[in-house]
């Protein structure tokens, strides 16, 4: 996959406090939203990129698949 060329934004310096919570909670909601509805998925890809990376639960000996033995 080609990676992405990064995004050129201009934020404006002076964002009140107010102003910048209530512009990530707004942008927030849809993404939340998006991860919710495709979680399936994206975990999918997320293992098939990373397939050694732990998924919660499972205990860190469990993605070792050598087995040592001492002689």
């Amino acid at each position: 996959m080609a990676k992405r060329p990064p995004l050129d934004l201009a934020f404006p310096p002076d964002l009140s406090d107010q102003g910048a919570y209530e512009i990530a909670e707004f942008l927030e909601a849809p993404s939340l939203a998006f991860e919710a509805h495709y979680f399936a998925q994206i975990r999918r890809h997320r293992q098939a990129i990373n397939p050694k990376r732990s998924e919660p639960g499972n205990p860190p000996w469990e993605d070792n698949d050598e087995v040592q033995t001492i002689p």
